[in-house]
Formats: C-alpha cells, structure tokens, sequence
C-alpha cells in the first residue's frame, strides 16, 4: 500500500514539473507583448523598454522560469500588470464565489448523477430510463451558457423566481447567498447530471448482470442491499473515475457560467486578464488549478483501494 501511494505521488510531481514548463511557455511564446499593451497605444520605444526591464521581460527564457519558480515556491505569485497589486491578493477575493458555485455544483451533480443513475439501471428499458438517456443526451450536449440564458429567461426574467445576476456572500445570508447561486448551480450542473448518471447507469448495468447478483437475489436479499451494497460497490471505480475528471470541465463551465451570471469569480478574473494580456494572473490560475486537478486525481487513485482490495497490489 505505501510503494502504491509513493509511485502515485512521484507520478503526480512529474505531471506538475511539465505542467509548470507548459504554462510557463504557452505564456510567454504567445504573440504579443504584455509590455507594450501595458504601456498604451502612445507609448515610446524607451517607456517599453522600461517597462519591460522592470517585469524582467528582458531576461532569458531560463531565467525567467527559474525566478518564477522560486517566487510560486515562496508564495510569490507575482504582481498584476494592469492592477498593480498583488496576484494572491486578487486570487483570494474572488475565490469565495467560486468556490461556492463549485462545491454547490459537484454536491448536486454526485448525487443527483448516481441516484438516477442507480434509478436506470434498477429499471432498465422502462419509463425511467428512456427519460433519463434523453435528459443525458441534452444536458450533455447543450453548452452551458445556452442553458444558462435558457433558465434566466424562464426562472428569472419570466417568473422573477431567482436574481437574474450578481452574487452575494453567505455572512449577508443563507437565503439570498443560495437564491444568488441557484441558477448558476442548477446549469453547471445539468452536464455533468447527466454524464455522470449514464457513466453509472452503464456500470451498474453491467454489474447487475453478474452471477453473484443473481445469486444474491436467490438469497432472498433485498432491492436495497443488492444496489447498495453488492452493486454499487463494485460499480464505485469508473464512477469514481468520472467524478474525478469531471473537475476538468468543471473549471471551464465555471468560466462560462460566471460571464453569464455576472459572477465576480476567478473565471471572470481569467477572462478579464485574458483580454488585458495580463499573464501574471493568467499562469498564476493556470498552475493552482492544474494542480488541485492532479490533487483531486491523486485522492480518486487512492480511494480504489477502499472499493477494490485488489489494486492496493
């Protein structure tokens, strides 16, 4: 079990040294010059130069890397060009929104992904099932921000029901802080409802199959521990899986989601330094969400052992 855990864990500092010289090049090699679009459209050539001198623009890509290296090893994420403050400062005043939309969102797909998911395969080929492989097939082919003017225009410009934009922090209110994040939360979540309740309704279809299945059955066991207890079990890993990669596109449909609902969180600060060239912030998010991405994949890896005994081998 340790060898299994130090082999995952070398593993996963590899894959962050080469997402740190990818971020580090893409930023860097990318047309343009954070310098000059700092500096205006009026500049002179000397203003550039200056400028340029200061962020240390000017010195050899190696250098560069290993002084920004060291800085994100201090805590030093760098300061933003067209702010002027510092990237961790503005990292941390946007991370309440997001996060609240995150964890909101993976609460409500895990567990409304599985239970239908289960609820499918249990009812193979009935009403249930056929509702839910076209509810899959339309969450997960809709991009999120048609859904999201889909659901403004009808729960919140037709009824009034929800706040249309905005966000509001959860010391002002529970009440106000959940109606703010609703219709955020109910349309990042519609996708990955649906993936993961197909990802589970095929495992589970697979398991129920099995002979001991058929032989618990014969045993007299109950639809609830035969689901829950022999099905689900062995089902766990690919759902595990599917819940672990589901990070990945949950951090782009947060972008998206937060443009749309005029959310002021970190995917409205990647935007905003996208058009601004402001690469400080940029590769600074880049780098914290590929690594709480190999984190989370860490932590799935390390869950099988608990549902299989078998790949602690």
């Amino acid at each position: 079990m340790a060898s299994y855990i130090l082999r995952r864990m070398i593993s996963a500092i590899a894959v962050m040294a080469m997402v740190g010289v990818f971020v580090f090049l893409l930023i860097r090699l990318a047309p343009g010059d954070p310098a000059a679009v700092m500096a205006g459209r009026d500049a002179t050539e000397e203003m550039i130069v200056s400028i340029r001198e200061r962020l240390g623009l000017n010195e050899p890509l190696p250098v560069q890397f290993l002084l920004w290296l060291s800085g994100m090893f201090r805590g030093d994420f760098g300061i933003s060009i067209f702010s002027g403050r510092p990237v961790l400062e503005l990292l941390v005043q946007r991370l309440g929104p997001t996060i609240s939309l995150a964890l909101l969102t993976l609460a409500l797909s895990v567990t409304a992904g599985v239970s239908f998911g289960i609820l499918a395969a249990w009812r193979a080929g009935g009403l249930v099932d056929r509702l839910l492989q076209i509810f899959s097939a339309f969450g997960y082919s809709v991009p999120v921000f048609v859904i999201g003017y889909f659901l403004v225009y009808l729960l919140a410009i037709n009824t009034g029901w929800f706040p249309v934009q905005g966000y509001v922090p959860i010391g002002a209110g529970l009440g106000r802080w959940f109606g703010h994040l609703a219709l955020p939360t109910l349309t990042l979540s519609i996708p990955y409802i649906a993936f993961v309740a197909r990802i589970t309704r095929a495992s589970m279809l697979e398991v129920l199959t099995e002979d001991y299945m058929r032989t618990a059955a014969a045993k007299g066991a109950s639809s609830y521990a035969m689901l829950f207890h022999h099905a689900l079990k062995n089902a766990g890993v690919p759902i595990l899986t599917v819940i672990g990669l589901s990070f990945a596109y949950l951090i782009g449909g947060v972008v998206l989601t937060e443009t749309v609902f005029n959310i002021p969180g970190v995917g409205r600060l990647v935007v905003d330094a996208i058009n601004n060239k402001d690469y400080p912030i940029i590769q600074s998010v880049l780098i914290l969400t590929s690594g709480l991405y190999v984190l989370i994949n860490l932590a799935v890896d390390l869950a099988y052992t608990l549902i299989d005994p078998r790949i602690r081998y």
